[in-house]
């Protein structure tokens, strides 16, 4: 296992894919996490579960940055900025997390 610099690009790079992993999660679209347990479709716990481990990763990737004092905000909507520092996964993340009144469309 080489060295890898952790510049600031590559970790807003991994934000980003964090992000867009949570997102795809939420609106139950394909992702790594299908790929890696495929028999869990079957199950209806599993879009909960997959949503949860989405979830954990970008808290895990904003924690980094946070402790590298590196900035990870300007990604994210004051509202989910919110949501993320409460770490707390809620229905009202779950619910809200695309502002109604975003102009954004959801991940493709």
């Amino acid at each position: 296992m080489g060295n890898v610099q952790l510049s600031a690009d590559y970790m807003m790079t991994k934000l980003s894919e964090a992000k867009v992993h949570f997102e795809r999660a939420l609106d139950c679209k394909h992702t790594e996490f299908d790929d890696l347990y495929p028999y869990m479709i079957e199950h209806p716990q599993f879009f909960w579960y997959k949503r949860y481990v989405a979830w954990s990763e970008l808290l895990t990737i904003v924690k980094l940055l946070s402790e590298l004092s590196m900035e990870w905000k300007s990604i994210f909507t004051d509202q989910q900025v919110e949501y993320i520092e409460r770490r707390v996964m809620s229905s009202k993340v779950l619910d809200d997390w695309f502002e109604k009144n975003d102009t954004k469309e959801h991940v493709g």
